[in-house]
């Protein structure tokens, strides 16, 4: 999978771009707040249909314009590929994928795939386990679209559960009872189904984590990763079972993917609680460098790799192994600073004031 070309107009500070993208590294310079994040932002876009700032749509549209576009050209499979989304502020937008309308985000992964690296990743390591849940939940949908309608039916559940704990004011009447059994029935088997994909994508994961981690720090220990759902060893209805006066008196729903998480050991220690920074930042590259791996090794497709004022998270030394161990395929990374010496992309693009400048 490659971009070959990437076209901006009214989108964040870019009232209109046009960039070639080479096969290899591109490398976007430019001091902060000049467009180098916008660019990588407007590539993600058309993969994901939204900003993985998490910024809402209408943040993409430069002030005073009515909609943004945003327009890709390129090839997967021996095959063109031209991806053009409309953004309109307060509405909804419209992409294409060749010329072909579409109607859901999910349908775009048949079309692009990308791989991001943010500064706000650290969370991944540092952070609670809501965004650990989610990195694993996105690499299941990177690999197969089918786990997108899994992990929207478990969030349908559970809003729907919850609302009946809440509606129960901690009495379980036999109408409510008959319906929380419903729901029951209903989470158990989107909850196990969701849990032992995760589960089966962790021991996955891990020996790539190992790698990438080992291949930013060769000299800073040994990595592990598990899946931590301590009602596997009984199964989701019978803990449900046993948590149902708990959730009735609290009204929220204690037992169940939503509350599991995936753990993370540097020499058998928590990253999170243990872990220096430079380490929590070198596992949290290593885990998106994993996930981007595994995807390639699985779909036998690249995704696009997004750095995002990655040297700024690295010292010296760690910064020279990712330029050393950069997976193949496409890239575009950003920078605020000089380039490392080791660097060698096979464009260097300048952004100033939301205009490029190619050398």
């Amino acid at each position: 999978m490659k971009l070959d070309r990437l076209w901006l107009h009214d989108f964040r500070n870019y009232e209109s771009a046009d960039l070639a993208l080479p096969p290899g590294l591109t490398v976007v310079r430019g001091d902060n707040g000049e467009g180098k994040t916008s660019l990588l932002e407007g590539i993600g876009y058309l993969a994901t249909l939204a900003s993985f700032r998490g910024v809402p749509n209408e943040a993409l549209v430069r002030e005073g314009a009515t909609q943004a576009v945003v327009r890709g050209e390129g090839e997967r499979n021996g095959r063109q590929l031209l991806v053009e989304a409309e953004i309109a502020p307060g509405g909804r937008g419209r992409v294409a994928v060749n010329k072909q309308r579409l109607r859901r985000s999910s349908d775009l992964l048949d079309a692009l795939r990308i791989s991001v690296f943010a500064p706000d990743d650290l969370e991944l390591v540092k952070g609670g386990p809501s965004a650990r849940r989610r990195y694993l939940d996105d690499t299941l949908v990177a690999l197969s679209p089918k786990h997108e309608a899994t992990r929207r039916d478990l969030d349908r559940i559970l809003r729907q559960r919850t609302a009946l704990l809440r509606q129960s004011g901690g009495r379980l009447t036999p109408e409510i009872a008959t319906t929380l059994d419903v729901w029951d029935s209903k989470l158990v088997a989107a909850g196990e189904a969701l849990a032992d994909a995760r589960a089966a994508l962790v021991a996955d994961l891990e020996p790539a984590l190992a790698k990438a981690y080992a291949d930013l720090s060769p000299t800073r220990g040994a990595v592990t990763a598990g899946y931590d759902a301590p009602w596997r060893a009984t199964g989701l209805a019978a803990a449900l079972a046993e948590a149902r006066d708990d959730e009735l008196r609290r009204g929220v729903c204690l037992v169940g993917p939503h509350r599991d998480d995936l753990t993370l050991r540097i020499n058998a220690m928590p990253a999170r609680t243990h872990a220096s920074q430079g380490e929590q930042r070198s596992m949290a590259l290593a885990l998106r460098l994993a996930a981007h791996r595994l995807v390639a090794d699985t779909l036998d497709d690249v995704p696009i790799l997004l750095l995002d004022d990655v040297f700024s998270e690295l010292d010296p030394d760690r910064t020279d192994n990712l330029l050393h161990h950069l997976p193949p395929g496409q890239a575009v990374l950003t920078t605020a600073g000089p380039l490392p010496a080791g660097a060698a992309p096979e464009q260097l693009v300048t952004v100033t004031g939301g205009r490029l400048a190619v050398t």
